[in-house]
């Protein structure tokens, strides 16, 4: 025990790690005993979820700062209340009144003081945000809004009308099944608009999402890109106060250092263990691990507005150099099951005939002979840096097809960046190929099909592929023209077929989610459409 205990501090020495724990904890030890600490993967691009669809962003912010109208509930995914305690939707399903609770307080920290409590301005204020583009704060942070861009709702509101100041009601062009669902995501936070006046009137706008102010259960306190972010309980907290006093996410790329902090009790809880890694925490007794079946899944998209890969037959001969079964054992350590639609088997839109696991190389090099290319070409695989729910190790995803696609005379480059690079460069649309994924936010199925795949959304940034089929568009706003499920399910089984012929992208895998956590640690919540919620969670004596 020595021994191991000595090799962890060897490890972490050698990452240069050095504990984040700062002097008011270390001399605190009963604020030391209501500290929790998170081992994060990475930093968030930003304090507001609206302008980013990372799970790295949603892990750290989402849950912890913010509430919604309306939320999912984990164990059904049905929508519920969340800030509306009611919610009333009109015979043709076009309006939907949404009725607050009272006496909701937002934030008080060293740099905004709330004078009232949420109303339906703070609602208004929100969402005028996003479909506006004269709002002041529209064009803050980018003004790109990927999620809500993907799903078209600046096309969908017609009219948000405020009744009162505990009553607001959205008004659309076109009733939509999934509007309740979108609006119960983590990407709907509520913003404060007291907030915004006063950054307006100090001339620091771009504040609202770098010191955020929401009505969840902790605030925000301070950041060091790379290094930490630290939360600290929200007292008038409308719901059951937290246990704890403040969460410090400490940001740790590295595996093998996340790793060697948990067992070293530098993190109480661990997010995204190494899938190689599981098996072996398993049979420490010290651990509790937290298993969920997630609504992901893992892909190969490729960018069709570039030569060959505009070439749907192209597509498809690489879509057959794709081992699953390789992979899921390499990649996943076996925690996965091969993709047989863009959807996993829980969604109830699922149809398991959509895409048939197909590795078959000869088959892949008949279709480049067809499509001119029989002496191969040369391409590029873009891998994450990252570690994602969905793909543990993108890296070596593509090692994987480097050596398949070396059998059909092409030539592999594997491209990297960080983490922030990377998506930039992805945003632009720099790249050939790329593996990457995607996890719900919702149990509605159009969570995968609009973000992913729709020409909104090679508009907004999440369309991978920027891939624009206007009969593939249409089956899926037809789905959402009625609640009948029957229908909506031949529609998305419509869409996954043009998927499978046009090949955008190629399913790859649906991955389970993992969080590992110390057994003094209770109640960590974490969530199979996105997220970890640490509101309910208590630590016990070391």
């Amino acid at each position: 025990m020595v021994k191991i205990k000595g090799l962890i501090k060897a490890v972490l020495v050698m990452f240069g790690v050095t504990s984040i724990l700062g002097c008011d904890i270390e001399q605190d030890s009963e604020l030391a005993s209501k500290t929790l600490l998170y081992c994060s993967e990475g930093s968030p691009e930003s304090f507001n979820p609206q302008l980013v669809t990372s799970g790295t962003t949603i892990d750290a912010v989402s849950q912890q700062i913010y509430n919604r109208l309306v939320k999912i509930d984990p164990s059904n995914g049905q929508v519920v209340s969340d800030l509306a305690r009611k919610v009333i939707v009109s015979n043709d399903a076009m309006r939907y009144r949404f009725y607050l609770r009272k006496d909701i307080t937002f934030h008080t920290t060293d740099y905004f003081t709330p004078t009232r409590n949420l109303t339906s301005a703070d609602i208004l204020f929100t969402f005028s945000r996003i479909l506006h583009t004269d709002n002041p704060f529209h064009d803050v942070g980018g003004g790109q809004y990927p999620f809500f861009s993907g799903i078209g709702l600046s096309q969908l509101i017609e009219q948000i009308i405020v009744v009162d100041d505990l009553t607001i009601e959205f008004r659309l062009n076109d009733p939509q099944a999934s509007f309740l669902a979108n609006m119960a995501t983590d990407f709907a936070v509520i913003l404060s608009a007291e907030y915004g006046e006063q950054l307006i009137e100090s001339g620091q706008k771009e504040l609202i999402d770098q010191k955020p102010i929401g009505t969840g259960p902790f605030k925000f306190k301070d950041y060091k890109r790379d290094h930490y972010i630290r939360y600290l309980k929200h007292h008038d907290y409308w719901q059951s106060e937290s246990n704890l006093e403040q969460i410090v996410f400490d940001i740790t790329p590295d595996n093998s250092t996340r790793l060697a902090k948990l067992l070293t009790k530098e993190c109480d809880v661990l997010g995204y263990p190494s899938a190689s890694d599981v098996g072996f925490l398993h049979k420490r007794k010290e651990v509790d691990i937290v298993e969920t079946t997630s609504m992901n899944v893992s892909y190969w998209a490729f960018n069709t507005e570039v030569e060959p890969f505009n070439n749907p037959l192209v597509r498809k001969a690489l879509s057959y150099a794709v081992d699953q079964n390789a992979i899921i054992d390499a990649v996943y350590f076996g925690l996965a099951e091969p993709a047989t639609s863009l959807l996993p088997p829980t969604s109830w839109a699922y149809n398991g005939d959509s895409y048939i696991s197909r590795y078959n190389l000869q088959k892949a090099q008949e279709l480049l002979n067809e499509a001119g290319y029989s002496d191969g070409f040369e391409m590029d695989i873009w891998a994450m840096p990252v570690q994602r729910v969905y793909n543990p190790n993108a890296g070596k995803m593509a090692e994987i097809l480097q050596q398949s696609l070396k059998e059909l005379n092409i030539k592999v480059n594997i491209v990297t960046y960080d983490w922030g690079t990377f998506r930039k460069k992805l945003a632009n649309g720099e790249h050939d190929s790329v593996l990457i994924g995607w996890l719900a936010d919702n149990s509605d199925p159009d969570n995968f099909y609009r973000p992913l795949l729709s020409c909104a959304a090679a508009v907004s940034g999440s369309n991978r592929s920027l891939w624009c089929n206007d009969d593939y568009d249409s089956n899926v706003k037809q789905a959402l023209s009625t609640a009948n499920q029957d229908k909506r399910k031949i529609f998305y089984t419509n869409a996954e077929n043009i998927i499978t012929r046009e090949v955008p992208l190629v399913p790859i895998a649906h991955a389970t989610r993992h969080k590992v956590h110390h057994n003094y640690i209770k109640n960590v919540n974490i969530n199979p459409y996105g997220g970890i919620d640490f509101s309910a969670t208590k630590k016990g004596k070391q």
